[in-house]
Formats: C-alpha cells, sequence, structure tokens
C-alpha cells in the first residue's frame, strides 16, 4: 500500500487514477501525516448473486407469529 501527501494526489490525480487502475493497487493520500482518503480499485459489487440470498427469511404470514391479540394491540 502507497502513501502520498495530498499536495502530491492533487498535481497527478490523473496518473495516480491510472496506477491504480492498472496495478490494481490502493492509494492512501495523508495530509499533515495523518490519513484522510483511501484510493481503492474499483470493484463490480454485482459479481457475486445470491451472496446474502442463504440470510433471508421469506414470511408469508406476519400475524399468527404474534397471535391475533399482540397484532390487534400495536393499533
Amino acid at each position: 500500500m502507497k502513501t502520498m501527501t495530498i499536495t502530491d494526489f492533487k498535481t497527478h490525480a490523473l496518473r495516480i487514477f491510472n496506477q491504480v487502475t492498472d496495478h490494481q493497487e490502493t492509494i492512501i493520500v495523508t495530509k499533515r501525516g495523518r490519513p484522510i482518503a483511501e484510493v481503492i480499485p474499483y470493484t463490480n459489487a454485482t459479481s457475486s448473486p445470491g451472496k446474502l440470498s442463504e440470510t433471508l427469511l421469506f414470511e408469508t404470514d406476519i400475524v399468527s407469529p404474534l397471535g391475533e391479540s399482540l397484532w390487534n394491540a400495536c393499533k
């Protein structure tokens, strides 16, 4: 992981974006020695469909788990 100052980043932003894309490397941008931003390569978030499909629960009847009396009490 490479680190550079914000001044250098502003001066060479287009070259840095190309470098991040071509080499798939992360760059940390600092201001007065403190990290303020991280430039990371873009990854397509939809590349792994169904990732959360096992964590969802589809309930067909939302009244009966509570019971009729508790459901009406919420009105």
